[in-house]
């Protein structure tokens, strides 16, 4: 089976699910499956997170990629990897984070915003580096950020869309991580699994046709 690694950057989109309710969970997530993408992060924002995990691999099991999001320290790290997330998501730099998840050997997407943090965040170890906020700076900064590290991979995330996805791409992201544009409270309540799937396909389209250019 492929790595997380290569899975993370084949999909090329990554779906944050950060809503108030995760009781549809597996329905997302088959939802989200069916448009292309098999990567999913759920944020620890909602204490239902670790719950919706265990489900979504339960139901479905290798199938899909489920993460921890919004892990601030490595007590909530450790919580998630024991709930089965398959990958853990910051919003900042903590470096006993990342070597609680390696020592663990799960995969990890630390936030960081600054030249300096994102290098901070890659020599911890980190998998990969989460530009975050991305709509503060735009694809212009990943272009500029990569000259000269070229070698850390680099997933905006915050203010990406099906519109900027490919632009991010062509920047020299591995991969895009998209929030309340691909999934949101409404939709999930009305549970409209058929919007969700395509704007799913919508941007995996646009990442895999800026690829191609």
């Amino acid at each position: 089976m492929a790595s997380a690694v290569e899975r993370v950057e084949a999909c090329g989109v990554v779906a944050i699910v950060r809503l108030k309710d995760y009781s549809a969970a597996v329905d997302l997530v088959k939802a989200l499956f069916d448009g292309g993408i098999d990567v999913v992060e759920f944020t620890y924002t909602n204490p239902q997170a670790g719950a919706a995990i265990e489900e979504v691999k339960a139901a479905l099991g290798d199938q899909v990629l489920a993460g921890a999001g919004t892990v601030l320290d490595p007590e909530t790290c450790r919580a998630a990897i024991l709930q089965g997330a398959d990958f853990i998501v910051t919003p900042t730099v903590n470096v006993e984070t990342v070597r609680l998840s390696r020592r663990y050997a799960i995969p990890t997407v630390i936030g960081a915003f600054t030249p300096t943090e994102i290098l901070t965040a890659w020599e911890a170890g980190a998998t990969f580096v989460k530009v975050f906020p991305a709509r503060a700076v735009g694809p212009a900064y990943l272009k500029d950020v990569s000259g000269p590290l070229p070698q850390v991979r680099l997933i905006p995330t915050g203010g990406v869309s099906v519109e900027n996805a490919g632009d991010f791409i062509r920047a020299g992201a591995r991969a895009v991580a998209l929030g309340g544009n691909l999934v949101d409270e409404q939709t999930v309540a009305d549970r409209d699994w058929t919007t969700i799937t395509s704007r799913s396909r919508a941007a995996v389209a646009a990442v895999n046709a800026a690829r191609a250019s």
